[in-house]
């Protein structure tokens, strides 16, 4: 096709040649597994409330429009764009989330969203691309200008965000945000001992949450000894995963999404293991395996930082947060309510994810680097 020729010029044939296609093919193959796995997993938790049936699938769907929409968009962008789009969509980011915590509406114990005629919003996890991006700008523009403090601005909006997360709280969160930043700033080589600070620091963190916090004390107890309290939704997830077997019970035949409340968000995983068997899950966990392993491979000789740096943070978020999910699907780590990338039934969770990778896509593909953080 003409549209496509390697000697057109053209914004779209430009893009199709230097978009990394292999990454783009297997994210839409996610998006199809999530729009089958919600499909199966949210009839039965729509009844329960009084919904009708395919009430979360079409909402799914309508979602899935502006997120493939942005995705794409996003790809298209150069990194000088890139950046700029991520800083004024994280100081906006920073702003809802502060109406949140004033005027939103508590949901299990937590603050996160932001209601509006028609739907709501849960801003922070708009927080985690955007801030992968500015970060990583803040810190490369620093390492070619030396005088530009960029990392004293980076653990300033780090710590900003981390302090409304707390605020809201949202403790996974904020592990994955505190990931995102530490790997950027090992990989930036900064001082070992620095790091080693940090690691002192990030581990300190951790066992104050643990004090502090009935919520995290609760899960990790229970996570170390099930006895310990009510293990309802794990146990059932589970018994998904003991029912399906190798090859599973068949779409729409899983009995445990019955009970489970979460089914279609936080253990949507569970639907897979028990719908499909645990071939289908181990394919899954290839798929994410792969479009992560793709990613490193496409920025693994590339000499400009901020694309180094921006491209691990957005894919430390799209790793640990599968990893989280399947986790505790599987009882390999605590429980904590996440939504597996592109799977789980969720707006905001799907609309962050399509920006996160469409930063991605625009971020590997293969081009001369327009260095924005060489710019004064």
């Amino acid at each position: 096709m003409r549209t496509t020729a390697r000697t057109d010029k053209s914004v779209l044939s430009s893009w199709w040649w230097s978009v990394d296609r292999l990454t783009l093919i297997a994210l839409m193959v996610l998006i199809i597994c999530g729009i089958v796995l919600v499909t199966a997993a949210s009839p039965s938790v729509a009844e329960r409330i009084g919904l009708s049936p395919f009430y979360f699938v079409k909402r799914q769907l309508a979602f899935l429009v502006p997120t493939v929409a942005l995705m794409f968009g996003v790809s298209f962008m150069q990194e000088k764009t890139l950046w700029r789009v991520a800083s004024v969509t994280l100081a906006i980011t920073l702003v809802l989330m502060v109406m949140a915590l004033l005027f939103g509406v508590q949901v299990k114990g937590a603050t996160r969203w932001v209601s509006f005629p028609g739907g709501s919003i849960q801003p922070s996890e708009f927080a985690k691309p955007c801030f992968a991006i500015v970060s990583a700008w803040l810190i490369a523009r620093q390492r070619q200008k030396q005088s530009f403090p960029g990392q004293q601005l980076t653990i300033g909006i780090y710590l900003t965000i981390l302090f409304l997360l707390l605020m809201e709280p949202d403790m996974g969160m904020s592990f994955v945000l505190s990931c995102i930043w530490g790997a950027q700033v090992f990989l930036s080589g900064l001082p070992l001992l620095f790091i080693i600070g940090l690691i002192g620091v990030g581990a300190v963190g951790l066992f104050g949450a643990y004090m502090l916090s009935p919520h995290v004390t609760s899960r990790v107890d229970r996570f170390l000894d099930p006895a310990a309290g009510d293990n309802y939704q794990v146990q059932k997830s589970l018994d998904a995963f003991s029912n399906g077997g190798l090859f599973g019970v068949g779409p729409g035949h899983g009995q445990v999404k019955l009970t489970l409340p979460d089914a279609h968000a936080d253990f949507v995983f569970a639907v897979a293991g028990e719908e499909f068997g645990m071939l289908a899950a181990i394919l899954l966990i290839m798929l994410y395996c792969f479009i992560i392993i793709r990613s490193i491979s496409r920025i693994y000789r590339s000499e400009d930082l901020f694309i180094i740096l921006a491209s691990a943070g957005l894919l430390v978020q799209f790793g640990l947060q599968s990893l989280i999910h399947m986790g505790s699907s599987l009882q390999l780590l605590p429980a904590k309510g996440m939504t597996l990338p592109f799977i789980s039934y969720g707006g905001s969770s799907l609309l962050s994810f399509g920006l996160g990778m469409g930063m991605l896509l625009s971020l590997t593909r293969k081009r001369k680097s327009n260095r924005p953080h060489d710019e004064s």
